[in-house]
């Protein structure tokens, strides 16, 4: 790996439109006076910053499930699934990702399997980090289909300045585990409900790295 590589990230092309607009406000402030210009720049820097897209080295070991986002665990309790997925009516153990404006927003797959439903539901915008943020705030839930028939959901959950959640998975999308699957924009949180009888391997308060950090182990059951 080259030096240049370990500070200056790939960006998404989500980002493009963003930091050419922080770029041209910067330029206006240069004008305006430069110590706001200077502030501009922190600024522009800091929006390619949260659109960078790293690439990440996922374990391939059959049966890990991987945090799908950067973060930092804020929950782990038992909650049902949202209920525009279609899944069953009963309490799974669900694990929050909270993501600050500091934390990359690329969202990838905790595990391989087939996308069975994507249900998007406008709502608030509470505090991401607060419990109620999984049933009141905007949303969009993935429902995937593990390799052995079980489900398994994902959740992305706008937070309190975030303002667009973005997908580009359909039904019937097959993915990875580690790939891409979307982002949300400045600040929000990634809830993912494990199938029945699967504990964590993390803890609340850990940091996790979206496509590396085992959140997960399908096969330390029982």
């Amino acid at each position: 790996m080259r030096m240049r590589d370990t500070f200056i990230k790939p960006m998404h092309p989500e980002g493009i439109k963003f930091v050419a607009i922080f770029a041209a406000i910067t330029l206006v402030l240069f004008l305006i006076w430069q110590p706001l210009g200077w502030i501009g720049v922190g600024l522009t820097v800091w929006c390619y910053y949260f659109f960078r897209d790293p690439e990440r080295v996922t374990p391939d070991r059959p049966g890990l499930i991987i945090s799908p986002a950067d973060g930092v665990v804020s929950l782990i309790e038992k909650a049902v699934p949202p209920a525009e997925l279609g899944m069953a009516d009963e309490p799974l153990t669900r694990v929050s990702v909270f993501m600050s404006v500091f934390n990359c927003h690329v969202n990838r797959t905790p595990i391989a399997g087939e996308i069975k439903a994507v249900a998007y539901r406008p709502g608030k915008f509470f505090n991401a980090s607060l419990d109620k943020a999984s049933k009141d705030n905007e949303r969009n839930s993935l429902r995937i289909e593990m390799e052995d028939g079980r489900d398994l959901a994902v959740v992305q959950i706008a937070g309190l300045v975030a303002r667009r959640i973005v997908w580009w998975v359909e039904p019937g999308s097959k993915l990875r585990t580690g790939e891409r699957f979307g982002l949300i924009r400045f600040g929000s949180r990634l809830d993912v409900y494990l199938p029945d009888g699967v504990q964590p391997t993390v803890k609340i308060g850990q940091t996790m790295i979206a496509g590396e950090t085992v959140l997960a182990d399908l096969t330390a059951q029982g």
